[in-house]
């Protein structure tokens, strides 16, 4: 059965998730061990993570 349109576009949102994470990648190695602290803690608060979006696809 082909994928719906939904499907795809949902698809694509986690590519450009994707991308935005390798440049975040990249930029970490700039930053300062204050920074870094900072950054990994707004992650850490941010909701929904990706833990929680693959966890609503795998119950429901």
């Amino acid at each position: 059965m082909p994928l719906s349109g939904e499907a795809i576009r949902l698809m694509n949102f986690i590519d450009d998730v994707a991308v935005t994470l390798r440049r975040i990648m990249n930029t970490v190695p700039t930053l300062s061990a204050e920074d870094r602290a900072k950054v990994a803690e707004h992650l850490q608060q941010s909701h929904p993570s990706a833990t929680d979006v693959l966890n609503a696809l795998k119950t429901k």
